[in-house]
């Protein structure tokens, strides 16, 4: 399968903007989010995603030079815990269902070694179905689930 993986930078800034609006779009299905007045929805928090040495990692996907989607992936450093979560996952619809999401995430979980969490909201059926696979997949069987304050959460080390 022919696709990039890159690392934003500031010249991606806008392009990652605008396919954050689709992808709010479509979660609006399961959370309540409603255009502002000037017809978009109000804008994600980037910034930290822009600062070096923060933790946080976001990547812009490309098929056949087009931009299909964007991964945003941290690294959550508490007390006890060190592990790395995927913020938000998106792939246009046109490009799902052909393996595209798979391969995306186990090229993630091949950059990023280490223990990961990978959680979905209770009313995201299909996002629960989709990593559910996806992770056994990758971990050949080899990762916990569980479900806490209303969400599916899957736990398992790249």
């Amino acid at each position: 399968m022919n696709f990039a993986i890159i690392q934003v930078n500031q010249k991606h800034r806008e392009v990652l903007d605008n396919l954050m609006q689709f992808y709010i779009y479509d979660f609006s299905e399961f959370l309540e989010f409603d255009v502002e007045e000037n017809g978009k929805y109000s804008p994600y928090p980037l910034d930290d995603y822009f600062e070096e040495g923060n933790h946080q990692f976001a990547y812009v996907i490309k098929r056949e030079e087009k931009y299909i989607g964007f991964v945003l992936v941290r690294l959550i450093e508490d007390l006890e815990l060190r592990h790395y979560s995927i913020t938000e996952f998106f792939i246009l619809k046109k490009y799902r269902r052909e393996g595209m999401g798979m391969a995306v995430a186990t090229d993630l979980f091949n950059r990023h070694k280490g223990p990961w969490e990978v959680h979905q909201i209770e009313s995201n059926k299909g996002a629960q179905i989709f990593w559910k696979r996806v992770i056994d997949e990758y971990t050949k069987g080899q990762f916990e689930e569980r479900i806490e304050n209303g969400k599916t959460i899957q736990t398992f080390i790249s």
